[in-house]
């Protein structure tokens, strides 16, 4: 969870490596952001973390994460929820690895995103946002990786959802689904050391547009899947058709 203040603090703490971030107003120090962290370890550079357990059940993995973020909280409402969990792993119909790739697949980008999205109905503020990661790949067919296209697709599916009057998300909030192509990590250069940086997405571009989205400025409406699309190192935002 974050509390808002100064720009660099929202940037400062989108740019951690983290599943989900919950973002708070007003009580950071001297203005500065508070922030919570859900993911498999304690986030030393954020203000709190909730640590889920790893579970084959994904009724016990959320009530868990659903019952903590609930004693953290209490009756605190969020600004923002960002949901920046996910993974890769490729395979056709045919791989021997299908099954398992797609367990893992469906877990990381679906099981978060749910669970994200249900946190959101509980507290986040009216006039909040959430934010999805879906995957600009998934706008059509992925045979070399199909349990990743499938679990990102259900991802942009259930963000167009959440804009439906009767989702359950507080009046006036939005929920926003990014679509990166490929992000600028470390582990991805470590993987790819070969590969064109200049047209993959730095995270510091991520995190100043999550600022702008929670504070008003340039935000999507709800429901929109948004592509971010970077060449020779500059990123624009594409809005893709609807499903």
């Amino acid at each position: 969870m974050r509390r808002r203040g100064r720009p660099g603090a929202q940037a400062e703490c989108c740019a951690v490596p983290c599943s989900v971030v919950l973002e708070r107003s007003g009580a950071g120090r001297a203005g500065q952001a508070w922030v919570a962290s859900i993911d498999l370890a304690e986030n030393e550079d954020a203000s709190a973390s909730v640590v889920v357990r790893v579970t084959d059940s994904f009724p016990e993995h959320a009530e868990q994460v659903t019952a903590e973020v609930g004693k953290l909280l209490g009756e605190e409402k969020v600004d923002a929820i960002l949901c920046v969990a996910g993974g890769w792993a490729g395979g056709s119909a045919k791989a021997k690895s299908l099954y398992k790739n797609c367990d893992l697949m469906w877990k990381q980008s679906v099981w978060t995103s749910t669970i994200s999205s249900h946190l959101a109905t509980k507290h986040l503020k009216e006039g909040g946002l959430l934010t999805l990661t879906g995957a600009q790949a998934a706008l059509s067919g992925t045979p070399g990786m199909i349990g990743y296209g499938m679990a990102k697709g259900a991802v942009h599916q259930l963000c167009q959802s959440l804009a439906g009057p009767s989702s359950g998300l507080p009046s006036g909030s939005a929920a926003v689904a990014i679509l990166p192509v490929t992000l600028d990590t470390p582990a991805n250069r470590k993987s790819m050391p070969d590969a064109d940086f200049s047209s993959w997405t730095p995270l510091e571009f991520i995190a100043e547009t999550f600022y702008d989205w929670i504070t008003g400025k340039n935000r999507p409406n709800s429901g929109s899947l948004i592509q971010m699309v970077t060449t020779e190192g500059k990123t624009e935002l594409v809005a893709a058709a609807h499903l």
